[in-house]
């Protein structure tokens, strides 16, 4: 459960958005972080169509200035973009003014307020500096679909166990995660609507 869903402490330590709850609504918000990605990201569109619902992208900027097309695709879609770095930094060891200006080259590309820091591994000072321009967005639940050791199955579990009211879920659109992300969503969707669960996007 510590990697599923982060518990109290720390997610009070970092500060950020960790969950969406609103009173009276049974929502949850899917996210994906990493793309674009050519071998994923299209197919994950395909499966938002195909439930009609909207979601938001974290892209990783590196990624959007080698597929350019995909990114417009994304939000021509309809669906929301959010920062991700420009080369997937791990904020420990990283300097606080690489780790920024990083975040800023992206941002370059991907035009977003939204930003989640890659692994959720960021220096309080780089919060610091990063929430004066960006909303931080973290997650309530981590689908954990990049480990190849976990079978969709497992996935699907996960999140029907830890989803709850205002959960803003991770997937990744990644080429490491697709084979279990591309199973897994489509039933995980059904079993949130099951549930009785609406989808919303991160604003």
């Amino acid at each position: 459960m510590f990697i599923e869903q982060p518990p109290s402490f720390v997610r009070l330590f970092w500060k950020g958005v960790w969950r969406m709850k609103r009173a009276g609504e049974r929502t949850v918000y899917l996210t994906f972080d990493d793309g674009p990605c050519p071998t994923t990201t299209p197919q994950i569109l395909e499966i938002l169509r195909r439930y009609q619902l909207k979601a938001t992208f974290f892209c990783v900027g590196d990624n959007v200035r080698k597929y350019p097309e995909l990114f417009e695709q994304i939000k021509c879609e309809g669906h929301h973009v959010g920062n991700h770095t420009m080369h997937h930094l791990k904020g420990f060891g990283t300097s606080t003014e690489t780790y920024c200006r990083d975040v800023a080259e992206a941002n370059a590309l991907i035009h977003s307020r939204l930003f989640r820091p890659p692994y959720g591994r960021v220096k309080p000072a780089q919060l610091k500096e990063i929430r004066k321009n960006y909303t931080v967005v973290m997650w309530d639940v981590i689908t954990r679909d990049y480990n190849p050791k976990l079978s969709p199955e497992k996935i699907v579990r996960i999140v029907k166990k830890y989803a709850r009211n205002g959960s803003i879920i991770v997937f990744h659109d990644s080429k490491k995660s697709s084979a279990n992300t591309l199973s897994a969503l489509p039933q995980a969707i059904e079993a949130l609507l099951v549930k009785g669960f609406s989808f919303s996007q991160l604003q």
